[in-house]
């Protein structure tokens, strides 16, 4: 695992350097002439998540912020009340369609339209 290495002499970070001549990684100080050999050729390392999911996050009395937009086009699979607020999650998705979420303004119930269920039911 790469991480932060710092000089011995002056305390400063050290930076990767190439030895073209020996064909080694040394970490080298940009402050003073120290130099040491890398114990792993690993210089940086960027995970990537292969699955990320849609988290609605809080949604406490989102049905009385006047700022979100409102829909009657869709029942609540709770309470069957039509009238709904709607907002899109800020996290990442792994494709490129927008994932809306939906909270019924009668009962608090939090859900999602119907054929995106189903889609993402199908990729997992």
């Amino acid at each position: 695992m790469a991480s932060l290495y710092f000089c011995a002499e002056c305390n400063n970070l050290l930076y990767p350097e190439a030895d073209r001549t020996n064909n080694v990684l040394l970490f080298a100080c940009r402050n003073c002439p120290y130099r040491t050999e890398a114990t792993s050729p690993l210089v940086f390392r960027n995970d990537l998540k292969d699955v990320t999911k849609e988290q609605p996050g809080v949604v406490d009395e989102l049905m009385t912020d006047p700022t979100l937009r409102r829909t009657h086009d869709l029942t609540c699979p709770k309470c069957q009340h039509t009238e709904a607020v709607l907002f899109q999650d800020q996290s990442k998705r792994t494709y490129n369609k927008m994932i809306l979420f939906y909270v019924c303004c009668y009962c608090n119930h939090l859900f999602q339209d119907e054929p995106v269920k189903r889609m993402q039911e199908e990729e997992e």
